[in-house]
């Protein structure tokens, strides 16, 4: 397994993390009941909770984004030093944004976002150029 594809496993196993902690959060917020339900009766996370709520959607869609880029290189056999620094920067910028997320860091959030959107879009840059 190439050190890209061990990178998308990686953020796939911390965005679980991810949802364990809002799982969690939810639960002492909105008791066991409610989440059992179906939900009928909307009901906002707030706090730290409800910021945990939103970048844990947010990492679900980086995820949805960066995962087709990696495995486009893995099918063209596109991977080289660019490919995984372009990971590693992903990956980075992705694991610092959750707690600057958390914390209310809202402009070094959007920072870490934007590196980790711009490190996916050159893998597909890449990708597209590849074999």
């Amino acid at each position: 397994m190439s050190s890209e594809l061990n990178i998308l496993a990686i953020y796939g196993l911390y965005t679980a993390l991810i949802l364990l902690l809002q799982v969690t959060g939810a639960t002492a917020q909105l008791g066991m009941g409610y989440l059992l339900s179906s939900r009928d009766e909307h009901r906002t996370l707030t706090g730290i909770t409800g910021r945990l709520d939103r970048a844990l959607t947010n990492s679900v869609t980086a995820m949805a984004l960066f995962a087709p880029a990696v495995l486009i290189l893995a099918l063209k056999d596109g991977f080289g030093h660019a490919s995984l620094v372009a990971a590693q920067v992903f990956l980075v910028a992705r694991v610092l944004y959750v707690p600057a997320y958390g914390l209310g860091l809202t402009g070094v959030r959007t920072l870490l976002w934007l590196v980790g959107f711009a490190a996916t879009v050159v893998l597909y840059l890449m990708a597209l150029m590849a074999g």
